[in-house]
């Protein structure tokens, strides 16, 4: 029986069933990929301000201090290129790397301190029970006081002719007469310190409270039930299960803590004797007093890369092994 030409099956031929389901699969992908395009795009244009700023104010200040590290920058004046000059001065600036030092001890201190007071807090107040929202926003509210607002307010706290710091010691029976909390540096330093601790301990107890809260209750009953108590389950099985919170929480605290500014400013001002000074002090002392712009930026950059060096230790230090 002769066949004609449009039974024979032909593989180019449209009518061909492997082209046809070829087709079929190509057409059943393409609305997938569109989509996947779309939600690409649309990502993007979300991500797009977030972006900008993050340009705006971070990569374009940090490629402009970087250039202005390697220039004489005087705040009025010409600019002219000077290379590593301002590096070089640097490493030989006692008084810089002296800040350094102060500034370093004073966030050792700081970090050890808060932690000791939030560790405690974030377990008084992980669990839901009568009272405990006041506790979490009595603890949280010293966070929302601006830096130099508490600042401010500690000034008036420890001035010994209207203060009431002064007259508590009296009464206390720890002081004889007037206090003078900035007489020397070592007063001055943990005079800062407990300003800072009452402002910021409420933060870290609301980053380690919800490392807590993430814990799985169940994992505390079946240690229960195999003996354990509770300081063991606290070192053996909370502690390793909240690394990733508490490293968190420690760079932050560290980071912030290197970062110190306003505290001594207002408080200290760099006293008694320029002993007080931290890194960022000595930063803006040396760019608006003394006007040189270049070599603070040169100061900014060491600065940067301490930072930055702290955060890789913290983090390898602190990570899981499985990670």
């Amino acid at each position: 029986m002769a066949l004609s030409r449009q039974d024979i099956a032909v593989p180019g031929n449209p009518a061909h069933p492997a082209r046809q389901s070829a087709l079929s699969r190509k057409s059943a992908r393409s609305p997938g990929r569109s989509s996947s395009r779309g939600q690409a795009l649309a990502g993007l244009v979300l991500l797009a301000p977030c972006l900008l700023l993050v340009v705006v104010f971070f990569i374009i200040p940090l490629a402009m201090m970087i250039w202005m590290s390697f220039h004489e920058w005087p705040l009025l004046g010409e600019v002219s290129f000077s290379g590593l000059r301002n590096y070089g001065e640097l490493w030989a600036d006692k008084r810089f790397w002296r800040s350094v030092w102060f500034t370093m001890k004073y966030a050792t201190i700081l970090t050890v301190l808060i932690f000791l007071l939030a560790f405690p807090l974030a377990l008084l107040v992980q669990r839901q029970r009568p009272g405990v929202t006041v506790m979490r926003a009595v603890f949280f509210l010293p966070v929302s006081i601006g830096m130099a607002t508490a600042a401010t307010l500690w000034v008036l706290i420890i001035n010994p002719d209207v203060g009431v710091a002064g007259p508590l010691f009296q009464s206390l029976g720890l002081a004889d007469g007037p206090v003078q909390f900035l007489r020397s540096a070592n007063s001055a330093l943990w005079t800062v310190i407990v300003m800072v601790v009452w402002k910021s301990v409420g933060f870290s107890m609301i980053l380690l409270m919800t490392g807590l809260q993430n814990v799985p209750s169940d994992i505390y009953e079946a240690a229960r039930i195999d003996g354990a108590g509770r300081f063991r389950i606290f070192r053996s099985m909370t502690l390793p299960l909240m690394r990733k919170t508490t490293a968190l929480a420690l760079i932050l605290c560290v980071s912030g803590a290197m970062q110190a500014f306003d505290q001594f400013f207002f408080i200290t001002q760099g006293g008694p004797r320029n002993q007080t000074v931290t890194a960022v002090y000595s930063i803006y002392v040396t760019s608006f007093s003394s006007y040189r712009l270049g070599y603070g930026a040169a100061m900014s950059v060491v600065l940067l890369a301490i930072l930055v060096l702290l955060g890789i230790v913290q983090y390898v230090a602190l990570r899981n092994k499985e990670t």
